[in-house]
């Protein structure tokens, strides 16, 4: 809303915007739109659930694992229901994939569109008890095969994506999407019910003042991140210190991460030599939303968004944020790498 008027007379709002982008499109069919339109109502309905969580009864454990390990929440169980129903229904799918079912789910043939989509429904739901930011991730791709679909659709190295955003269920629903143009966000206003468009174009700065990482695994690091971090604690140049900020939500600090700038990182350690994060519904769309923010994704080895898939739940180390940043921490790797 502007200052300048009581009310705004011609907002954009996230239907719209994600319209007038389908009409610049030379020969698209409004499938996508279709298909954004119905994220945005499964995560305007997750973003109500959240809010009602403890009157409602739905904070605590499910009493369920899901595929990856961990304990299934109330809300985690709600959210992978409203976002599956709510794709399908778009008539827009073939396949899902998400961190809550162990196989790719295959949209009945009656309801089957030309995309696939990967999401996390509800990311950093340890946090939903004690009420810190909880997210949504999605990250959308075409299907590329003429096959009957399967979960091997999916298989998509992030380049290949054409959407993907994410939602922050914080102090205020926000919406971050990208379509391959730069990144916008978008907030909620309750009032009406719709997503307003608040920023346009973000930037990542070049370089931030803060490092976000898991220290209490600090006792399995590899070296690279040790000497990374010690660069940042006691600075050699005279200069200040990093601030160490970490949520434990990954979608409350990639978000910091992409408004202050400084580098978010979860890297493979000796407990998880692989990484923890998932690489089609966590690592992808956040890395394709940086990178389309002007910065940087890397696994430590290569862009996460050149890592070819092999299975839906893959795991891949994750370091992300500011280019310069970025490539300190790549500095710090190559520069063991080469002494070893």
């Amino acid at each position: 809303m502007s200052d300048r008027t009581p009310f705004e007379t011609d907002m954009l709002t996230l239907n719209r915007y994600v319209m007038e982008k389908g009409r610049r499109v030379k020969g698209a069919t409004g499938e996508l739109t279709q298909l954004l339109n119905s994220m945005l109502t499964a995560i305007k309905a997750i973003s109500s659930a959240v809010r009602k969580a403890g009157l409602a009864h739905m904070h605590g454990i499910a009493g369920t694992v899901n595929v990856t390990g961990d304990e299934q929440k109330k809300l985690d169980v709600l959210s992978n229901s409203l976002v599956i129903n709510m794709l399908q229904s778009s008539y827009s799918t073939c396949v899902l994939v998400s961190e809550e079912n162990k196989e790719a789910i295959i949209t009945p043939k009656e309801k089957r569109g030309k995309y696939v989509v990967c999401f996390d429904p509800l990311d950093g739901s340890s946090n939903i008890d004690c009420l810190a930011s909880i997210g949504t991730i999605f990250a959308i791709y075409k299907k590329t095969s003429e096959e009957e679909p399967s979960e091997k659709d999916a298989f998509q190295p992030g380049r290949n994506i054409v959407a993907a955003g994410y939602a922050l269920y914080g102090s205020a629903t926000l919406v971050a999407l990208s379509t391959g143009q730069g990144v916008d966000c978008f907030m909620l206003d309750p009032g009406l019910g719709e997503f307003i468009l608040v920023e346009k174009d973000v930037k990542i700065k070049k370089k931030g003042k803060i490092y976000s990482l898991n220290e209490g695994y600090a006792k399995y690091f590899d070296p690279a991140v040790t000497e990374y971090l010690q660069k940042k604690k006691f600075p050699e140049d005279g200069s200040s210190p990093y601030a160490s900020r970490y949520v434990g939500s990954m979608v409350a600090d990639v978000h910091r991460t992409l408004v202050y700038g400084g580098i978010f990182m979860y890297p493979a350690n000796q407990k998880s030599p692989k990484g923890k994060l998932r690489l089609l519904y966590e690592c992808n769309p956040m890395a394709f939303i940086i990178e389309q923010a002007g910065g940087m994704a890397t696994t430590g080895t290569e862009a996460v968004l050149d890592v070819k898939p092999e299975s839906i739940h893959q795991r891949v180390p994750l370091v992300l944020g500011s280019p310069e940043d970025v490539q300190e921490y790549l500095d710090c790797v190559q520069k063991l790498q080469k002494s070893s």
